[in-house]
């Protein structure tokens, strides 16, 4: 197929929405799951070694 001009391409035939619109929600639930798993990294690492993380939370606390 030959687009004659960026928005021509963009539009899709008309189907643009659902198509650009798939691609976002995909891109934002893939970035939601690389966010959850970090969160769950940094709660194991704190179960794992638990004074690790007091000296930070005792300083900040501190700092207030």
């Amino acid at each position: 197929m030959h687009w004659t001009s960026l928005s021509e391409f963009f539009s899709m035939g008309g189907y643009g929405f659902y198509v650009w619109g798939s691609y976002g929600i995909t891109l934002l639930l893939l970035g939601g799951e690389v966010l959850m798993l970090l969160k769950r990294k940094r709660s194991l690492a704190r179960r794992e070694d638990p004074q690790r993380f007091e000296g930070r939370n005792s300083q900040l606390e501190s700092s207030l």
